[in-house]
């Protein structure tokens, strides 16, 4: 056993686990924890806008921190610096956009795990972009950190393409929203006697009255079409009205944009059936499902991709599109749990999915809905549709198979013993001395 110099007295050296204890002990005393290092060499990204601060650590260098652009050519450097010190593994947050110039210079060399940044959070009033870039890479040595879904480049064309379609049908509906106002502000009420002012009949009626020499109601009923329900004297009627320069010219203004993005939207739509052309397959078995079409299925791959390896099971991919409670329990008891924040973009497409599924007749989704809808309120069986297609799409990619109908009956002989329980219990309360035999019970 050595010996400790103490002043000019020796004391005898202490075991090893004895100073392990003592050092166990003294990290407890200062309140850190060691654990485990799992990755040798990892780096911790801070992204911002116009800079990125890094941080390396690990086994066999020194911990450093450097800030670079986020210009490609700056990135390239950082790419060097982190080939120079053996960096396989690196973390970042994912702040907006600003991530991806990274993840498209940084993404073939490294591992890269894109970390939600409600999961990182430092200690609040200590927080520099250097120490956050060494929160990083001390987690992400440690193992504690758990990256984001990140779609291979395909998908994520395909799904900039999906989303930009979406936001461009909604502009077309807001200007039609708007046109809308201007006849209702030019007393013109086409829209109490038509369906769609903008189907065929209405589109002819309003080029005629934008026409800038003037109209006459009574020339405009040669345009209604035989399947109007409406009576020729309530067109006639809605037709007078008080149409200014003015509102001719906010009127041809809204029509030209909005032929302007239908252009587009073609466009961009025939864009997602190239990009679309290796999936016919898979979009195909999708569009089997009651309440989803050809846009649907195409969303739903944009979306969630195809590799099903990405989930652990349908039930993360649930959590992750954020289509099912979240858990709220405290001191033993279930509070309400909401909704979390998910994919939003996928989770508007399953409610609109899900209120086409629940129109559908002599289907499991449309039974299904009107089930709940009674007892939970129709939002609530709206969004159980959306995730039942949401996990029979995951099923349907995995495994590679066709959607199999379950039919309206399946509710019914699932829940069967219940349902002649509580028949019997409503009969024998109505009648105490009745009798059932075998086979009825």
């Amino acid at each position: 056993m050595g010996v400790q110099a103490k002043g000019h007295e020796y004391y005898p050296k202490p075991p090893n686990f004895v100073l392990d204890k003592n050092k166990t002990k003294a990290a407890m005393d200062k309140g850190s924890i060691e654990f485990e290092q799992v990755v040798e060499r990892g780096c911790g990204l801070d992204v911002h806008k116009e800079n990125v601060v890094a941080t390396i650590q690990g086994k066999s260098i020194k911990t450093m921190t450097k800030s670079y652009s986020t210009f490609t050519g700056s990135l390239e450097k950082l790419r060097a610096w982190l080939k120079k010190h053996g960096i396989t593994h690196i973390a970042m947050e994912s702040t907006g956009v600003y991530w991806r110039p990274i993840f498209n210079v940084l993404g073939d060399d490294f591992e890269i795990l894109l970390v939600n940044a409600r999961h990182v959070k430092n200690i609040p009033g200590h927080k520099t972009d250097k120490r956050d870039s060494r929160w990083l890479a001390k987690l992400l040595l440690c193992g504690l950190l758990k990256g984001s879904f990140i779609p291979p480049r395909s998908i994520r064309e395909l799904r900039d393409l999906t989303r930009y379609r979406k936001k461009l049908i909604g502009q077309v509906t807001s200007d039609k929203n708007r046109f809308q106002k201007i006849l209702e502000d030019a007393n013109i009420k086409l829209s109490v006697v038509l369906t769609d002012i903008f189907g065929v009949t209405g589109m002819k009626m309003i080029s005629a009255i934008l026409d800038e020499g003037g109209y006459r109601p009574e020339a405009l009923l040669q345009f209604v079409h035989g399947r109007v329900k409406a009576s020729r004297s309530d067109i006639l009627e809605s037709l007078k009205g008080h149409v200014t320069s003015h509102h001719r010219f906010m009127l041809r203004t809204i029509l030209s944009n909005m032929h302007r993005l239908e252009t587009t939207i073609a466009e961009v739509t025939a864009r997602i059936d190239e990009l679309c052309a290796p999936y016919n397959l898979e979009i195909d078995r999708l569009s089997e499902m009651p309440g989803v079409d050809r846009n649907g299925a195409v969303g739903i791959i944009a979306e969630i991709g195809l590799d099903m390896e990405q989930f652990p099971s349908q039930r993360h991919l649930a959590s992750w599109a954020g289509i099912c409670p979240g858990t709220n329990e405290s001191a033993g008891k279930n509070k309400s749990g909401r909704m979390a924040k998910g994919n939003k973009y996928l989770r508007s497409l399953l409610t609109e999915l899900g209120w086409a599924g629940s129109r559908s007749k002599g289907t499991y989704f449309g039974t299904k809905y009107r089930s709940l809808a009674g007892r939970r309120g129709k939002k609530k069986a709206i969004i159980a549709i959306g995730h039942k297609i949401l996990i029979a799409s995951y099923f349907i990619i995995r495994d590679n198979k066709d959607f199999r109908e379950l039919g309206p009956e399946h509710l019914d002989n699932f829940r069967k013993d219940k349902l002649i329980a509580y028949y019997k219990k409503q009969l024998q309360q109505l009648e105490p001395n009745m009798g059932f035999d075998g086979h009825a019970a």
